[in-house]
């Protein structure tokens, strides 16, 4: 169990198949839990696994619009803000084409600039900041360090710890889905990596692998 308080920059950490994009899901209510719960105020919008609420047959256009209908945006919002979404993702070109023309790169770009403009309390992000090219990632990252200023809540989970040291303020290690460590990023993240590398390592019998 943890708390997330409002405001917060929380990044989860872990190897893969800790349980970090099964967390995500869990709190975004892609997925529900088997047991406990998960409580959560305000709007979220989700950066999960690429593509997911995209509809490859509808066009950019109309993906914008069904996903901010499914983020609570009426159809005038959801106008008003299209020409500045549209803007941010640098995909205008392609607004009206089927989305399964669009590469995985202008699919980021399209699916962030709708999370961070229709106004959520909480974003959760998941990996995406490793797809596109170098520009638009330092775009991303200035956009979510706003957001954090602005007193949005940001749950962030990235192999990156570079982006985890520059967005968050806080983390959490997760091992097989079990919380096993959180406090200050620098320290988890020093602590997280000596781990990885330690195993890294290792051999097959669990003895340390020397160099020549």
């Amino acid at each position: 169990s943890f708390r997330v308080e409002p405001g917060e920059s929380v990044a989860v950490v872990g190897r893969n198949g800790a349980g970090k994009s099964t967390l995500l899901s869990l709190i975004a209510g892609v997925a529900e839990p088997t047991d406990g719960k998960v409580t959560i105020g305000g709007r979220v919008a989700a950066l999960l696994e690429l593509g997911s609420g995209f509809h490859p047959d509808l066009t950019g256009r109309e993906n914008m619009r069904l996903n901010a209908s499914l983020l609570g945006l009426s159809r005038r919002e959801t106008d008003q803000l299209m020409p500045t979404i549209i803007e941010y993702s640098g995909v205008r070109a392609f607004i009206d084409e089927p989305l399964r023309t669009f590469s995985t790169g202008m699919m980021v770009r399209l699916a962030f600039a709708i999370a961070i403009h229709v106004d959520p309390r909480i974003v959760i992000v998941d990996e995406v900041l490793a797809v596109g090219d170098a520009a638009f990632q330092a775009k991303c990252r200035d956009s979510l360090i706003k957001l954090r200023k602005e007193g949005r809540t940001l749950l962030f989970v990235s192999h990156s710890s570079e982006d985890v040291l520059r967005i968050c303020d806080r983390a959490i290690w997760l091992t097989h889905g079990v919380v096993t460590g959180e406090g200050d990023p620098s320290e988890l993240v020093e602590a997280y990596t000596e781990m990885m590398l330690g195993n890294r390592n290792r051999t097959a019998d669990g003895s340390v692998r020397r160099g020549s």
